[in-house]
């Protein structure tokens, strides 16, 4: 007979966006980091703000090689000697850029992981890096969160992943308009346009009543665009889909915007 009482999964969003990503999901005593995009210093920092022990990480999941994902793994893992978990084609471009070493180990994820009480279901996602993946975490008392964001369309595969999910961590990265008539170089605004580039506020807003007629009623807007998104206009877009789609009462789900950085020490409970 099980004694004591399951603690309840927190998301605790550290960074969201093009400067950074990082979250950490699970209790206070154990969890996951999802990502690892800022220096080990200002993540361990923000933790330790969202009341986290570094030393609590039980692994980290990288979801693709770019730097906003990765800038510091290397010298956390190394040094917390946390083992790091990715998709194959991750781990070669991670080891080609001489980010792997031997004070941390690093495990090639093939669909699915028990890590920190936690069930880890992976899924791959159009992205333009090796082998970007996502992930949905089912918490040990069955609540589960998705993590989707480095999306250039929505695939069945990434749709089915976040259908019936608790909470979704969704890409809204740019305005269409903005992104346009915008200063980026017209070859980077292709590669983000694309279909393996970054989720617009009008694909993310598409996708969310389809959701929350599932099941799902928490939404976190992530991977916002400083340049060419605002947090309101993020929130808006999306406020409009769900209006359109006949989802007229805004206190039957809640949307959150994810913070650059987490200045508060805020997490959700999902």
């Amino acid at each position: 007979m099980k004694t004591g009482r399951v603690q309840m999964a927190e998301l605790c969003p550290l960074f969201s966006g093009s400067t950074g990503n990082s979250y950490y999901i699970g209790s206070k005593s154990s969890g996951i980091l999802v990502d690892i995009g800022r220096s080990c210093k200002q993540v361990t920092t923000v933790m330790q703000r969202c009341g986290i022990d570094p030393l609590s990480v039980q692994g980290i999941l990288i979801t693709h090689e770019h730097s906003d994902h990765i800038s510091g793994l290397r010298v956390f893992a190394s040094k917390y000697h946390i083992p790091v978990f990715a998709s194959k084609g991750t781990l070669g471009a991670l080891e080609s850029m001489g980010i792997l070493n031997d004070k941390y180990p690093a495990y090639t994820i093939e669909d699915t992981l028990e890590l920190a009480g936690m069930h880890v279901n992976a899924f791959r996602t159009p992205h333009d890096c090796a082998e970007s993946f996502g992930y949905r975490i089912e918490a040990e008392d069955g609540h589960t969160v998705t993590v989707a964001t480095d999306i250039g369309h929505i695939t069945p595969e990434v749709e089915e992943n976040l259908h019936g999910t608790d909470l979704a961590v969704i890409e809204s990265n740019h305005d269409i308009g903005m992104l346009r008539t915008g200063p980026y170089p017209y070859s980077l605004k292709r590669r983000i346009l694309s279909d393996f580039g970054h989720l617009s506020n009008t694909a993310c807003a598409d996708l969310l009543p389809e959701l929350f007629e599932d099941g799902t009623k928490h939404f976190l807007l992530a991977h916002l665009s400083r340049e060419n998104n605002t947090p309101d206009i993020a929130r808006q877009t999306a406020v409009c889909g769900m209006q359109m789609a006949g989802v007229e009462n805004a206190e039957d789900y809640i949307l959150q915007v994810a913070p650059i950085e987490n200045l508060t020490g805020g997490a959700i409970t999902f």
